[in-house]
């Protein structure tokens, strides 16, 4: 079950179990790597649900999260049928822009994969950046 612990913003931590499922490993039953990228964004996605905010009603009003930069390094290679736990927090909220740290680890607790992730929000519709809107800026730093 996901989890969020709430308190000052560089501070909250969003935990989201996945677990591998044979499509996210490679011939020999170790996750491909790309796969971890899909369980971050799982993750990160499933924070702002927890969060209240939906990423399809963004889209209604012409606001959407895009990846613009990851720092991926692999620690430990996570098997199929193995359980793992993604964990999320924000190191920095910009007006446009925000930087995640995601750990991944397994149920030993042992370092699987940690990344950080930089995502600005866009105009979809129009293809450029825009401010992040205030009020998802007050529920990402806690102001809620």
């Amino acid at each position: 079950m996901q989890q969020l612990k709430r308190s000052a913003m560089s501070e909250t931590v969003f935990s989201f179990p996945v677990r591998v499922y044979y499509e996210d490993t490679d011939a020999g039953g170790i996750v491909y790597y790309a796969n971890y990228l899909k369980f971050f964004e799982r993750a990160r996605t499933e924070w702002l649900r927890a969060l209240g905010i939906e990423q399809d009603l963004l889209l209604s009003k012409n606001v959407a999260f895009v990846v613009t930069q990851v720092l991926m390094d692999n620690k430990k290679p996570a098997k199929f049928n193995e359980l793992l736990t993604v964990s999320s927090q924000i190191s920095t909220l910009k007006q446009a822009s925000i930087v995640f740290i995601q750990k991944i680890h397994n149920v030993a607790g042992d370092l699987v994969c940690s990344a950080t992730i930089k995502v600005a929000c866009v105009a979809p519709q129009e293809m450029k950046a825009r401010a992040i809107p205030a009020d998802i800026t007050e529920v990402l730093s806690g102001g809620r």
